[in-house]
């Protein structure tokens, strides 16, 4: 057998992926370019970090890293329940949001006979997860302003459409869609076709729009029994390295999930820290508030470049510039002047940049870099 290639063994979906592409580490970076401190602004990540209280716990718990975690996670199960006020019937609980994405695309929908529908562009793993599926995904382009044109969506529904998948706030854009249109799109879908709603950024929608209460799907769930919630760990609970999310499904569905769930997938750890995380209002309240005075910091001051901004309720902006045709370039400048921030190139938008909030100090960092990288600066 040496020397074999299993390449021709190998699915034919599988051989068509290509590998992800991680950004290049904060310790490369300082190394390539022998500097002293590295902002990285490129992730969506907290500004604050992982929450003191989740450290302590993830120390004083280290010594049970040899255990299991029980089976279902029923404690953290609860505790999500609790929180957001549903039946724990409907919880499942998962190794990041992207888990339960990737089993609904393989529990919901036939291969080679269903479909799935969403916007161009969208999360990644809409796109990977359906393909290593072998469903279908129907795409329709976002509006020119990014936002989300449901007639064309509908369209591309027919009675094989398993699942239509909006992501609000979406990614890159930051724009979230109003509850009352997601019910409406919701009521238009066939009986037999669900409505799963990411929201791994709903925390973040501005105060003055009615914040996450307003625009989050969850307290409609029992009047719309065709609608999943997924919900994430990694953002405002700032646990993006412990990898935890949740769903919250029809009861049925979730029974199934976790029927073929790997059975340990979440650890003991995450699901200690995902508790204490829960019961740490003040720093979720911190994050919010550091949140919005970042986004107003950094829209007042893409402003005053002369940068175009989407309007945002996440967590991040996305913006371009007239003079930015290409914004690899002014990516690679950041970067020497130690700033990573997200190019959308992979999103087909080459011109546009995705910047997280971090904390006001960072802020006014990156913001004092781009003046000097952006074309025609020094005109």
């Amino acid at each position: 057998m040496s020397g074999t290639s299993f390449t021709p063994y190998i699915s034919p979906v599988v051989r068509q992926f290509e590998p992800y592409v991680a950004g290049r580490s904060i310790a490369e970076i300082k190394e390539a370019f022998g500097l002293e401190r590295v902002i990285k602004l490129a992730s969506n990540e907290n500004p604050l970090g992982c929450p003191p209280s989740v450290q302590q716990l993830l120390r004083d718990q280290a010594a049970l890293a040899f255990r299991y975690p029980q089976a279902g996670n029923p404690r953290l199960v609860r505790a999500i329940a609790a929180h957001h006020g549903v039946d724990p019937a409907r919880v499942i609980t998962s190794d990041g949001s992207d888990e339960v994405i990737d089993l609904l695309f393989r529990v919901c929908a036939k291969p080679g006979v269903d479909n799935v529908v969403a916007f161009k562009p969208c999360f990644g793993i809409y796109t990977t997860q359906a393909a290593f599926a072998g469903v279908e995904l129907r795409q329709t382009p976002l509006k020119a302003d990014f936002s989300m044109d449901f007639d064309a969506l509908l369209k591309l529904v027919d009675e094989h459409t398993a699942m239509v998948f909006v992501t609000s706030p979406d990614n890159p854009s930051g724009r979230a869609t109003p509850r009352e249109t997601l019910i409406r799109l919701a009521d238009a879908l066939p009986e037999r076709c669900m409505l799963v709603v990411d929201e791994a950024y709903i925390d973040f929608v501005r105060a003055e729009r009615g914040g996450e209460a307003a625009f989050t799907m969850i307290p409609v769930l029992d009047k719309h029994p065709n609608v999943a919630v997924v919900r994430t760990f990694s953002k405002s609970r700032g646990m993006a390295g412990v990898r935890l999310g949740y769903g919250i499904l029809p009861g049925d569905l979730a029974l199934y999930l976790w029927r073929v769930r790997l059975p340990f997938s979440v650890s003991l750890l995450a699901e200690e820290a995902g508790i204490v995380a829960i019961e740490d209002a003040a720093f979720h309240a911190e994050t919010l508030r550091v949140v919005e005075e970042g986004r107003r910091q950094l829209e007042t001051g893409l402003a005053a470049l002369g940068c175009e901004v989407t309007p945002s309720d996440a967590n991040f902006l996305c913006f371009c510039h007239p003079r930015m045709e290409k914004a690899a370039g002014v990516c690679d400048a950041l970067l020497r002047k130690g700033i990573i921030v997200r190019g959308l190139a992979s999103y087909h938008l080459p011109s546009h940049i995705r910047v997280s909030v971090g904390t006001a100090e960072e802020n006014a960092m990156f913001l004092a870099a781009l003046a000097e990288v952006l074309p025609g600066a020094r005109d």
